[in-house]
């Protein structure tokens, strides 16, 4: 299966001679060098892809990049130098109008502030983008109708975006881009101005509609428990540059230096590991102990702890064909907490008595 968007050696430079600019970086040049002699580097060789149906998260901290580099993505930014592919044609390539039309069709943007017009019904602002594309207002109507239902806004139809709070706001954003039925969905730091339990809940509504509707999805957050829970895999930004790109599992586990190590270690591991990230694989089939309770390699840590503190051998993890994989004894799952603050763990048992990290 071949990407669905691919970025390829992105670069964006602000300030005079920008492809100067851009020759200094691939010669060992940093951002403060540039900076000095007036010129602004925000996106530095950026290269990913991401496959259809992934939600692909970019994070860093403010200034790394990421909103810039989201804007290149559908041309409302021009790179300095580099690609983007969208289904294999290259976006860089088009004229300034088969970029709107590629933009009113194919790609579709939520942005952080919900960015409705207060003179239109929250029916009418879900059918904005349809009606741009000319579709006429019976269907326009019915397919904005659809997407609002879908984001939980049944019912609200002809009411005005000052009588709806901040988090059915963002939902009416949402079911703008869904109504157009783009391939591509662009969200820039879309939650971020939410109150945390609001947050939690659009957070849950777009995981929710990701099982249904299997969109392809690039995501920009600061926040990395947000980026933890929603991306199928992550890319870390920092001062311009992606510095790491993987799974949650991968980044939490296997950081790939000391700004990311530093980035993650206040991370609740509970909520991100699983049975396979954390199994013991160098098992024989009598190794395992009693399988009366077992796991599979996708059972969240919290679920793989309540296991464990109910029998008193490993945990066996078997597959989908019921064919031992790995097992989990106590010990290592405490020790993936180890580093974490905290007193007692899921993992601990009275029957056992306290283990330690050090175990």
């Amino acid at each position: 299966m071949s990407a669905r968007l691919e970025a390829q050696h992105l670069y964006k430079v602000f300030g005079r001679r920008p492809d100067e600019a851009v020759d200094r970086l691939r010669e060992g040049a940093d951002r403060q060098e540039l900076r000095a002699d007036g010129t602004t580097a925000a996106v530095i060789d950026a290269s990913f892809t991401v496959e259809p149906g992934e939600i692909f998260v970019v994070m860093g901290l403010s200034g790394s990049g990421k909103s810039t580099l989201l804007r290149m993505l559908n041309g409302l930014l021009e790179p300095t130098a580099g690609t983007v592919r969208f289904d294999g044609q290259d976006l860089t390539a088009l004229s300034g109008r088969e970029l709107r039309e590629v933009r009113a069709r194919k790609i579709s943007m939520v942005f952080q502030h919900f960015a409705l017009f207060p003179h239109r019904s929250v029916l009418e602002n879900a059918a904005y983008g349809l009606a741009v594309q000319g579709v006429p207002r019976a269907e326009r109507e019915r397919r904005a109708g659809e997407a609002l239902a879908l984001c939980g806004l049944d019912g609200w139809a002809r009411s005005w975006p000052d009588e709806l709070s901040g988090g059915m706001q963002q939902r009416v954003g949402l079911a703008r881009a869904l109504a157009t039925d783009a391939d591509l969905l662009l969200m820039d730091e879309s939650f971020s101005a939410l109150d945390p339990l609001i947050r939690r809940d659009m957070q849950d509504q777009l995981l929710e509609l990701q099982r249904t509707l299997r969109k392809t999805i690039v995501f920009i957050t600061h926040d990395l428990n947000e980026a933890m829970r929603l991306g199928d895999r992550i890319a870390v930004m920092r001062d311009g540059r992606i510095v790491q790109t993987g799974s949650a599992e991968d980044i939490l586990l296997r950081p790939a230096n000391d700004y990311v190590a530093s980035f993650i270690q206040d991370v609740d591991r509970s909520r991100v590991l699983t049975a396979g990230a954390v199994m013991d694989t160098g098992v024989r089939g009598d190794e395992a102990g009693c399988a009366c309770e077992t796991a599979t390699p996708d059972t969240p840590f919290t679920e793989l702890c309540a296991i464990s503190a109910r029998v008193p051998h490993p945990v066996a993890v078997l597959d989908g064909g019921h064919k031992l994989v790995g097992v989990v004894p106590r010990q290592r799952l405490v020790g993936f907490l180890g580093d974490q603050e905290g007193g007692a763990t899921p993992c601990d048992s009275p029957r056992e008595g306290t283990v330690t990290a050090d175990a």
